[in-house]
Order: structure tokens, then C-alpha cells, then sequence
């Protein structure tokens, strides 16, 4: 809860903050990574800070934090908190490094705002701060608790034992565990983090979506190649599959992530857009796993059969479910082994889609996707609380906007995690 003291210098500073939020991002990580370069070795996505889209993350989610605190005093954003939380679980990330956090953050604060940061102005910045802060450690020890770990001991050795070649740009990994450590089986939905060492001797961190239920033996993920046009953005998935082969071992974390599969007994409606449908073969993978007999609808878009990843394990899964549906829109068209009335041509519309009563919706793919997808869906009369979605990369706080604008059709992106 905000303090009495803090509440009024924030609603005024809040609006310049916000204003400078970016630069004060930049600025900081700029600075951090001068004072604290071993940060940058496994911990911190480089492809992300070259693009920028971290600094925006970490400028959008400090935003949204203050704001909770001052239209709701007595409550945190817990879904803003839960998937930063999980993010910073699946790297190892301690307790002691939310103190480097805040001091290179508070001099970057200063450093945009110069005399503007009042002795009562840090100080408030600072309740704000270690309220998130506090949140988000109460949450990751949790986490840790939960999966029987320490920050310490995130990280394990895995041997591949499959490699498949989805798609020209997407392999499958299969690998099984290299020790006798017990580890704790996913939940429908969670991902692992991949720590590749760079040939530069920087290790690397990347998040994958795991695509089969897992047995506490094995686990499977898949990476979409993602050309990094002269940037350090698809260095990883350049390097694995470039370069990892059967029988090679690779650093993965034990599986985490928010946006899980609930066990409510209601329809489930997955949609999903070009290797966005990682976390749906993963969903669908676990029904199967279970026996379920819910009512299962698959949305995918892709721009065209050949493109689509996973697509042979994810339609054998779905014909293995009872009453269970695909639909799929492909942007550049051509044949299909689905049915004809189950293919469309071109972008993605759900307005002539049988929506089932009462589901749950989980989406992935690019935010403008997903976006959009939402906007439908809102359009159509389901209900937002009832909407989920997973963000590959640094979460924007895009897809939470409450004003939506109105419904339209939805193009099959190119993106990758």
C-alpha cells in the first residue's frame, strides 16, 4: 500500500515520469551494464536491449505499477507482477540483485531529471519501487519454493535426443535429463530458458515454449529461427540450429510461466498465429496426456500449410480428442489435408467462427495479433476476464489496454519468440 505521504508527490510526478520513462530505461541499462557488465552473461536478452524493446518493458510495467497503486491503494497488479515474476524464475534471478536494480535506476532518474528529483520525490519513487520490488521477490521465492529449487540451482544439464525439422525455419528439440535430479513436470502452458553460450563466451538466454507434455524425463521445445539483419536478435536460434545435434547437451532451466491451462471443466478455444502455436501444441499435448473429453477449438493462422510448425503432432493430437476442432487461415492460400469447410483463405475472421458458450480463450503470437484477435473476441461478447495471452519476448503491456478498437480480420504473422 502507498503511504499517505507518498501518494500525493506521485500522482504529480507521475506524468513527467511517465513522459521521460523511456530515456530514464535507456539510460539506466546503459548504466548498469557499465558498473555491472557480468550481468549481460546469462541473465539479461542483448537481442532485446539492441532493439530497444526491454528498455519499453521495463518502462511500461514501472507505468502501469504506479498507476495500480494510485487508482487502487490497497491492491498490486498481480497479473503485471506473476509474468515478470515467472520471467525472472526461469533466469535464476536473486533477491541481493533488486538492490543493483535500484540504484542504477535512481541514478538514471536523476540523471533525466535533474533538480526536478527532490529529496521528497526519490523518496516516494523509492516506496513505489520496493513495493514492486518486495511483490516481486515474495512471488519468485514462491516460485522457487514451488519447483523445489534455488536461484542457484535453476539451471541443468540436458542431452538432445531428437531433433525435428518442422518447418523450413522451425526445429524441434527433444532432450532428456543429464543427472539423477528430480524434475517436477510442467503445467499445460509453461516454458523453459535455453542458456546458449555466444562464440564470443557470452551465455545467452532465451525462453521456448514447451510443445509436449513431459514426463519428468524429457522435454520438448521448438525455435523458429528469427533473422537478426546485422543485430544480436536471433543469435540463439541461429545458434541452435546451426549447430546443436543429437547427443549434444544444452543449459535449460527448470519450466515456468503464468499463463497455464485451468482445470475448470469449461471449453477451451486456442488461437493462435505462426509459431505462436508452441504453447497451444503444448496445451493440447497435456488434454491428450489427460484423457480430457472438454470441448477443444484450435484457431491458427500461417501463411500457408507448409509454414505451419507442429502442424502434424498438433492435428494427431486434436483427432485424439473427442469432439475436438481445428480451423485454420492460411494468407497465401493453397491445399490442405483439413476438411474444406475447415481452411480459409487470407486473413483470420472470427466472425463467422462457432465460438463455444462459456470458454476459456488463450491466444499467442505477435502483439498486434493478438490485438486484434482480442478485439474480435471482445466484439463477439466474450468476456476479457476470460481471455489469456502469451507474449514471446519483452511484455509491452499492450495487450491490456482497456479501450479496444473495433473488430477486425487478423493477418498471419512472421514472428518468432
Amino acid at each position: 500500500m502507498l503511504s499517505d505521504t507518498s501518494r500525493p508527490v506521485i500522482e504529480a510526478t507521475l506524468p513527467v515520469v511517465a513522459d521521460n520513462i523511456e530515456e530514464i530505461a535507456r539510460r539506466f541499462y546503459a548504466h548498469m551494464f557499465g558498473e555491472h557488465p557480468e550481468l549481460l552473461d546469462g541473465l539479461f536478452n542483448r537481442g532485446n536491449q539492441a532493439e530497444g524493446t526491454q528498455q519499453v518493458a521495463l518502462a511500461g510495467s514501472v507505468a502501469v505499477f504506479a498507476s495500480t497503486l494510485l487508482k487502487n491503494p490497497e491492491e498490486v497488479p498481480e497479473a503485471l507482477l506473476s509474468r515478470i515474476a515467472h520471467k525472472h524464475a526461469s533466469l535464476g534471478l536473486r533477491p541481493d540483485q533488486y538492490q543493483v536494480v535500484h540504484d542504477n535506476l535512481f541514478w538514471a532518474i536523476v540523471d533525466v531529471l535533474g533538480e526536478a528529483v527532490t529529496p521528497e520525490v526519490a523518496a516516494a519513487w523509492d516506496e513505489v519501487y520496493w513495493l514492486m520490488a518486495n511483490a516481486l521477490i515474495n512471488m519468485e521465492r514462491g516460485l522457487y519454493s514451488a519447483r523445489a529449487v534455488t536461484p542457484d540451482a535453476v539451471w541443468r544439464e540436458w542431452e538432445v535426443t531428437e531433433r525435428v525439422q518442422e518447418t523450413p525455419d522451425v526445429v524441434t528439440f527433444r532432450v532428456k535429463r543429464g543427472d539423477d535430479r528430480l524434475v517436477r513436470s510442467s503445467l499445460p502452458g509453461q516454458y523453459i530458458s535455453v542458456q546458449a553460450l555466444m562464440p564470443d563466451g557470452v551465455h545467452q538466454p532465451r525462453q521456448y515454449s514447451l510443445t509436449r507434455a513431459d514426463d519428468g524425463e524429457h522435454l520438448q521445445f521448438s525455435v523458429k529461427r528469427v533473422a537478426g539483419n546485422g543485430k544480436p536478435a536471433g543469435e540463439v536460434s541461429t545458434l541452435l540450429h546451426d549447430t546443436v545435434a543429437v547427443g549434444d547437451r544444452l543449459t535449460i532451466s527448470v519450466p515456468f510461466g503464468d499463463v497455464v491451462l485451468d482445470d475448470s471443466g469449461r471449453p477451451v478455444v486456442f488461437v493462435s498465429g505462426g509459431i505462436g502455436v508452441t504453447p497451444t501444441a503444448g496445451m493440447v499435448s497435456h488434454l491428450v496426456a489427460a484423457g480430457s473429453h472438454l470441448p477443444i477449438t484450435v484457431l491458427h493462422a500461417d501463411t500457408a500449410e507448409s509454414t505451419f510448425a507442429l502442424r502434424r503432432q498438433l492435428l494427431d493430437d486434436m483427432a485424439a480428442l473427442p469432439g475436438a476442432r481445428v480451423q485454420v487461415w492460411y494468407e497465401d492460400g493453397g491445399d490442405s489435408e483439413l476438411a474444406a469447410d475447415a481452411v480459409h483463405t487470407g486473413r483470420m475472421d472470427l466472425s463467422g467462427v462457432d465460438l463455444p458458450a462459456g470458454a476459456g480463450y488463450y491466444l499467442c503470437g505477435p502483439l498486434p495479433f493478438m490485438k486484434a484477435v482480442r478485439s474480435q473476441l471482445i466484439g463477439l461478447g466474450v468476456p476479457p476476464k476470460d481471455i489469456q495471452y502469451e507474449v514471446f519476448g519483452p511484455d509491452l503491456w499492450q495487450a491490456d489496454l482497456a479501450s479496444e478498437p473495433a473488430p477486425e480480420t487478423v493477418a498471419a504473422p512472421a514472428d518468432a519468440r
